[in-house]
């Protein structure tokens, strides 16, 4: 009985462990023009990173995250946007139709990256990473819709996800950056 339960509590403390070791810096993306983009480049910095689509009625949050990124963006901090077609299709475009769509309608300069998949069977394991508790140490946070807001601290670490609905110039989130 000892040995189970001493295996128990092993693989429990070795199950948080491992979920606590992955970070944001454990993860490679593509951007938005197909090339290798290493997260571990963030070092330092915290980082939004947002579920984004072109015919949403959240679309217009690009000019609020776009303000954020002039407020706030630069050494230590940034926004990674990540387009997904999941919900409604509501990004039915191709990375270079994305790209076109982001710069001419609201001036995009944080990086957007390659379209991907935040949810289902094809989920990104970075959003696997960022939506399962069992794999980031935090919190359970499903995407329920596009841009869905993940908080990253200069660790590589979650430090909290805001629905779609909660604005990127919010004060839960420029106090976060402001005060953390």
């Amino acid at each position: 009985m000892k040995t189970i339960l001493f295996s128990l509590i092993f693989l429990s403390v070795l199950s948080v462990s491992h979920a606590q070791q992955k970070n944001l810096y454990s993860f490679k993306v593509n951007d938005i023009n197909g090339k290798p983009f290493d997260l571990s480049s963030l070092k330092g910095k915290k980082v939004l990173l947002v579920n984004v689509a072109s015919k949403c009625g959240y679309t217009p949050q690009y000019k609020d995250l776009e303000d954020l990124y002039k407020k706030y963006g630069g050494d230590k901090f940034t926004i990674i946007a990540f387009p997904a077609n999941n919900f409604g299709a509501q990004e039915p475009g191709s990375n270079a139709d994305i790209a076109e769509f982001c710069t001419k309608n609201y001036g995009v300069t944080f990086p957007v990256m390659s379209k991907i998949s935040v949810k289902g069977n094809d989920i990104h394991p970075l959003y696997q990473w960022l939506t399962q508790k069992s794999d980031n140490g935090v919190l359970d946070a499903p995407v329920q819709w596009n841009f869905q807001k993940f908080l990253i601290d200069e660790a590589g670490n979650l430090r909290g996800s805001f629905p779609s609905k909660v604005n990127p110039m919010s004060t839960e989130i420029t106090d976060w950056l402001d005060n953390n």
